[in-house]
């Protein structure tokens, strides 16, 4: 019974860790897989996601004290709005310029990142903040005999996948999910068509942005949150959308879930940092035979 539970154990982290990613990549399909713009605060609009988070908790400690075991509950839409409007913004005034401008956006989306950060550090000053656990999910599920699930990391599978049905509803059952899919596969014809591709363009954007914004805030759930904690996933995010197959949202669980469960296998037997040599050297030799990712796909599609 005890292998049964320590094997049950690792395969349900495995399975956490790769949730953990396919919220931190969801948003960098978009704008990197499909709009090709190398944007380097990803990983800052990870980082406004928890600090949004951080405020709404403290808004209901102070206000709403009776609800504040629900307050993630109303963070996770907050985070997704705040990285949505911020992002349509910074699309609207720098970013619409760098299309085809691969270089350009990769430096300008870097200094946008260091600004975000500095920005946070004035507001909240440079040391980590701790953000409360609801009590609930302070708790673990009983399985069954001697089979525990920790309610945090059952909390974040739930949320990515109610993420993956939202994401693959609004690219495939509404009209504006058919509208962005017409524009990222042929600008020229949409436009032809009537659509307006520059207001789809920072639609699609924002919602980029607002998905880094909901995995900040779910990542708040796990521990510690700082200005620079952006820093630690944007180089994970754009692995993981380059191994899945640029654009294509299910080869990117695929990669999220293999990453997952190659990290918290690897770690079982090693440092963390040996952990990830040994899967950057796995996704190297991958994209040798596989240049263009596991689930390659000519065309410019979402789904």
């Amino acid at each position: 019974m005890k292998n049964i539970s320590y094997w049950f154990s690792n395969i349900f982290n495995a399975l956490s860790v790769g949730s953990i990613y396919i919220l931190i990549a969801m948003g960098l399909v978009i704008t990197f897989g499909l709009m090709k713009i190398i944007n380097m605060a990803h990983g800052e609009f990870i980082m406004l996601g928890a600090y949004t988070t951080y405020v709404i908790q403290n808004v209901f400690e102070k206000y709403w004290k009776s609800f504040f075991d629900y307050y993630i509950l109303v963070a996770i839409p907050v985070a997704f709005i705040v990285g949505f409007l911020i992002g349509v913004f910074i699309e609207k005034t720098i970013v619409k310029r760098l299309y085809e401008r691969t270089l350009d956006s990769l430096l300008l989306t870097w200094g946008i990142s260091l600004i975000l950060q500095q920005l946070v550090r004035n507001i909240f000053g440079a040391p980590n903040v701790e953000v409360k656990t609801p009590q609930w999910m302070s708790k673990q599920i009983n399985f069954a005999s001697h089979l525990f699930i920790p309610s945090r990391r059952l909390f974040i599978l739930v949320v990515a996948i109610s993420l993956l049905i939202l994401m693959f509803i609004l690219l495939n059952k509404t009209v504006i999910g058919l509208r962005i899919k017409a524009v990222l596969q042929n600008r020229e014809i949409a436009s032809a068509l009537g659509i307006n591709s520059e207001e789809i363009d920072s639609l699609s954007f924002g919602i980029g942005t607002g998905l880094a914004g909901v995995a900040g805030c779910c990542l708040t759930i796990l521990g510690p949150i700082g200005p620079s904690m952006g820093t630690n996933y944007i180089i994970d995010a754009f692995m993981i959308v380059i191994l899945g197959g640029m654009g294509y949202l299910p080869g990117v669980i695929i990669s999220s879930l293999i990453i997952g469960f190659l990290k918290t296998f690897f770690e079982l037997n090693m440092s963390t940092t040996m952990a990830k040599v040994l899967i950057f050297i796995i996704i190297i030799l991958i994209l040798q035979f596989k240049p263009h990712g596991l689930y390659y796909r000519p065309e410019r599609s979402a789904v």
